[in-house]
């Protein structure tokens, strides 16, 4: 969970971040994986978290099948959703990058192949990715969120954290 508490009973980031008076700038839902940033600094967590800034973040998506250029391209011109047109995202098949495993597992189908994609989103809209390559024709299987502006999880393993300068994005 990306909150420090959860009436379930749930892990939550007061399991693995050991620093007060921090908040989530931003949100991953419940399913997803990746980067999450934390900060004391209230204008920081507006500029990181509200769409009108149009801080890009880049997501890696294990999608079912392989999607083709048309997929692709419909990505990157924007996918009408339930809730109108997503903005325009840049979006590209990936070889499967080298992290953790899922746990649990995605489900897995001996005949029915998956791709990776990476998608750089500028809106945050609920479950975007997964709405988005799911209107393509190409659920997605597995999430993981790997950059937020100059931030990256580069170097970082799960429930792993780091403090780094409170500069702008």
């Amino acid at each position: 969970m990306c909150q420090f508490t959860d009436r379930e009973g749930r892990p939550t980031l007061a399991d693995y971040v050991p620093v007060q008076d921090v908040y989530a700038a931003g949100r991953l839902d419940y399913d997803s994986e990746g980067l999450l940033l934390l900060t004391d600094d209230g204008r920081l967590q507006q500029t990181i978290a509200d769409p009108k800034y149009k801080l890009p973040k880049v997501y890696w998506a294990q999608v079912e099948g392989i999607p083709d250029q048309r997929a692709i391209s419909r990505l990157r011109g924007g996918v009408r959703l339930s809730d109108g047109p997503t903005a325009p995202a840049r979006a590209r098949l990936m070889a499967e990058p080298d992290i953790w495993p899922r746990v649990p597992p995605i489900r897995y189908r001996r005949h029915i192949p998956t791709a990776w994609l990476e998608l750089t989103l500028t809106e945050g809209r609920n479950r975007q990715v997964r709405r988005m390559t799911a209107a393509v024709g190409h659920p997605t299987l597995r999430l993981v969120r790997w950059a937020i502006g100059r931030w990256t999880l580069e170097g970082l393993r799960p429930g792993e954290w780091r403090e780094e300068a409170a500069d702008r994005p």
